[in-house]
Formats: structure tokens, sequence, C-alpha cells
């Protein structure tokens, strides 16, 4: 009679992503400090877990420009699987961040071998691709009050699992003004606003947003 065989643990993509393993290690990053920065080498991946990163580039005159505020169940580095040699942008804490850090190699390996990372992370790159092009759409057609509502509620996870969600980070009004496109005053005159409506609540040192903040961006 034929022993058993011993059966292979099927692969879990929540623990992958939380626990340390193989080519893979949990980083962590305190307020203000660099992830990585631009044209660094691009040999891994991470996986943010909690907190936020603001995502930049500087151009040769010295003048930086905010691409992203990402956070967690974001991927950041994810260039280095095509082949890109270094990284395109800078990414910053904003808040004390906790990342897994995933090597080159051994993302390439679950990307292949793994389908359920692959699907998630296809997913993830396709919903990525889609906000882009509606963050042209935003720039081209919105009003800076529009695109700051709607950069808060993607900030909040808005349309995510479960309700929007408090933001830990207080994120400086100068970023949020880069992020849109706009200047800090108008910023500083719509977040007043939005706080008057009871869109937004202050918190300590963080932020709630509530989903009633949609109404700025759905009015005519």
């Amino acid at each position: 009679m034929l022993k058993n065989r011993k059966k292979t643990k099927p692969f879990d993509t929540k623990e992958f992503l939380s626990s340390a393993g193989t080519s893979r290690s949990i980083a962590k990053f305190k307020k203000g400090q660099v992830i990585f920065s631009q044209d660094d080498p691009c040999d891994d991946v991470l996986y943010i877990q909690s907190g936020n990163a603001k995502l930049s580039i500087v151009n040769p005159q010295g003048k930086e420009a905010v691409l992203a505020i990402v956070g967690p169940g974001d991927f950041l580095g994810e260039g280095c699987i095509i082949g890109n040699p270094v990284r395109m942008a800078t990414a910053t804490a904003i808040a004390p961040l906790n990342a897994m850090s995933i090597q080159k190699k051994e993302m390439m390996r679950v990307l292949h071998d793994e389908q359920a990372f692959a699907e998630k992370f296809i997913n993830y790159m396709v919903e990525r691709n889609i906000k882009i092009e509606a963050d042209l759409v935003d720039q081209l057609f919105n009003s800076s009050e529009k695109r700051l509502a709607r950069a808060l509620l993607i900030l909040a996870r808005y349309g995510k699992e479960g309700e929007p969600e408090t933001i830990v980070a207080k994120i400086s009004q100068e970023t949020l003004a880069e992020l849109v496109g706009t200047t800090r005053s108008r910023v500083n005159f719509f977040m007043n606003k939005f706080r008057k409506l009871g869109f937004i609540h202050y918190n300590g040192g963080g932020m709630r947003i509530h989903s009633s903040l949609l109404n700025v961006v759905l009015h005519d």
C-alpha cells in the first residue's frame, strides 16, 4: 500500500504579503524618510501594509511634481519587473509606513507560478491604469475644487471594501496642492469649506473623509 504523500500547502497571497520569508522582508520607514529615490537601482517591489507615501519626480531644472499618494494595498517600484534598471520617481513616507519588500527574482517567480497572486497584481495594475486615465480627465476638465475632493476620496479608499477610513497621515496642504495642480491658498480655502459643510473632519493629527464629499465631485 502506497504511503500518503505529503500535501503541498496551497499558496496564500495574504500571508505572502504580510509575513517575511524567502527573498522578502518587512521594511519600516519613519515619517519623512525616503523609501527610494529617483534613479536608484530598481531591484525590489514593495507592498504597502500600513501608512502612506508620496511619489514625486524632479525635472532637470529642480522642479518637483507630486504624482500620487499611495497607501495600504498599493505596490511601489513595480517597474523593475518590466526591465526598468532605475527608479522613475522618489517615494517618501508621509506617515510611519510598513511595507513588504519583495526581491525582483521572487516577484517574477510568484507572478509566473502562482495564479492567485498574478490575478491580484494584474487587477491592481489595471485599476491603477484606469485611475491614471481618470486623473488626466480630472486635470483637463474639472475645477480645482472637484480635483481636491476626488483626491481626498481616493486617499480615503472610497469605493474599496468597507467604509471610507480615517487618514492617519496628516498630509500637508502643499502636498495636496501639488497633487491636484493648484495653489496652497486654494487648497486651504476648499478644505475649510469642506470642513464647514461636514464633508471632512479633523481628528488630532489625522482626518476622516465622509462619503458625502462625493457630492462635490458629482455636482455640475
